[in-house]
């Protein structure tokens, strides 16, 4: 479920999050189907000024 929280969401805890190793886009977001320079969260606060709607924290393995 989104969460409403006033903090930009971290991508690297994300499970949309991706790493394309596309050197001129590196990051992208699985759930929205872009890829950055940025990370996902950041761009998407920089052209809507709302934060990620999408953010769905990864499930801790447990070893």
């Amino acid at each position: 479920m989104p969460s409403a929280s006033t903090e930009r969401p971290n991508c690297l805890a994300c499970l949309h999050f991706q790493i394309t190793h596309e050197p001129a886009r590196p990051y992208g977001c699985k759930a929205l189907g872009f890829k950055s320079l940025q990370y996902p969260a950041t761009v998407v606060f920089i052209s809507s000024g709302i934060h990620c709607q999408l953010f769905q924290a990864k499930k801790k393995s447990s070893l």
